[in-house]
């Protein structure tokens, strides 16, 4: 009898625990639905909200699994560009060319997020023999270089579904917009100015997010307000890394990650910080310009082309010898610089080849160059600003598309300069 009782007692708990995980789905669910109509508008661009909506967001345990990653393989200028030698990456990167080239998976460690950091000090200090003299954060970078999959803390899954149904989801250009989650002045200097979402001139639609990690345990916590925001624009996406200079190159590879499930049929990528100025019409009219072939293999921005490692150690883009050993490819400036969205499913799969490097526009001119795919420069691009007696002339920015860096004030009276029925350049 006690044998039954017990049997019983264990099918009442496993009811009872299916109606719960029910209802908490049934919640989920109904949490996905969009939420009111975006009440930001500016005339002066002639943008149509009508079918724009906030999309609320859903917190996540973990990200969902890795997108389909088909066979990738490596230009032969690439390996010619990366010397093999003896620091530590380029060790890596050498042996994980070698594991591809035998039809092998190039990610043999464990990248589950729980598992993927390396604590063995003496492996690190076997390998990399000045590896205790390197700063902090760029230890930190080299123990998680095989994190590869964070868990998601806000996400935006209907962001380029559109209310009008299936036919009506292309987005032509998204803003991938690189933040911090203490820079609310600045997102929202971008929402009312260069960034706003909408159906532009000849129905172009743009949308825009705003890429975050998480604060220092040391700093406040912002997710009650980061929380509220999200749900009121819809533009946050917040992953549950540190926010910090040397994990820009996992924010990217989680960006692509998450356009590849939720945004796979956008035509152009921007990727930009939230401290540039972009000339949102003169963008859309480049864009509109390109032949079929360029559009289709587009990487463009300020391109530098001969740079190298920087070695001393009070530089915040400081590489230490002993980690990497050779020139950079040419590169796109982080700044801001556009590439098409063709190029992202394979861009996110030679990035599975290619060990991560702790600067994210650096890696990410390796991975367009494994791809056979060469940055090109344009002069609209000032990622390193205008000369300075021109900073205050409207007429010099007309034309420009992006401008780095600029104050939220001064992204304001430039939008509305250039915009301005006044004006006459």
């Amino acid at each position: 009898m006690r044998r039954i009782h017990s049997f019983s007692a264990m099918v009442l708990l496993v009811t009872l625990f299916l109606i719960l995980y029910s209802a908490l789905h049934l919640e989920t669910t109904y949490s996905r639905k969009a939420g009111p109509e975006d009440p930001l508008r500016h005339l002066s661009l002639q943008v149509q909200d009508s079918d724009v909506k906030t999309q609320s967001s859903k917190l996540e345990s973990f990200t969902s699994p890795h997108p389909v990653v088909p066979n990738v393989s490596v230009s032969e200028s690439f390996r010619q560009t990366i010397p093999q030698n003896l620091a530590y990456w380029n060790r890596l990167l050498y042996l994980s060319l070698k594991s591809l080239d035998q039809g092998k998976d190039p990610l043999r460690h464990d990248s589950h997020w729980s598992r993927c950091r390396e604590t063995n000090q003496e492996l690190l200090q076997t390998n990399v023999h000045d590896f205790m003299a390197y700063p902090a954060l760029f230890k930190d970078f080299v123990q998680g270089m095989n994190c590869r999959s964070s868990p998601v803390l806000i996400n935006q899954p209907n962001k380029c579904i559109s209310s009008e149904g299936e036919g009506a989801n292309q987005t032509f250009l998204l803003f991938a917009i690189k933040s911090a989650p203490g820079n609310f002045e600045r997102r929202q200097a971008v929402r009312e100015t260069w960034g706003r979402e909408g159906v532009y001139h000849r129905g172009l639609r743009v949308r825009r997010v705003f890429l975050l990690g998480n604060s220092p345990l040391d700093d406040p916590d912002l997710g009650p307000l980061l929380s509220f925001e999200a749900k009121h624009f819809g533009d946050l996406l917040q992953w549950d890394f540190q926010e910090s200079l040397l994990n820009l190159t996992l924010k990217m590879n989680m960006f692509l990650q998450w356009t590849l499930k939720h945004c796979s049929h956008v035509s152009f990528v921007f990727s930009g910080d939230d401290d540039v100025f972009v000339n949102t019409p003169v963008l859309l009219s480049y864009l509109l310009s390109l032949k079929g072939s360029k559009a289709s293999q587009l990487y463009v921005g300020h391109v530098i082309s001969t740079a190298s490692p920087l070695r001393d150690p009070n530089i915040k883009y400081y590489i230490p010898l002993s980690f990497y050993d050779g020139p950079y490819p040419a590169y796109a400036g982080g700044g801001g610089f556009l590439i098409s969205g063709v190029l992202l499913q394979p861009l996110y799969s030679v990035s599975r080849v290619i060990p991560f490097f702790p600067i994210d526009d650096v890696y990410t001119g390796m991975c367009t160059k494994a791809l056979g795919v060469s940055p090109e420069a344009h002069a609209g691009f000032q990622t390193f600003d205008i000369k300075e007696q021109d900073r205050e002339n409207l007429c010099v920015h007309k034309e420009l598309i992006l401008i780095h860096q600029r104050s939220p004030p001064q992204m304001k009276k430039l939008w509305k300069g250039i915009h301005s029925p006044l004006l006459t350049c």
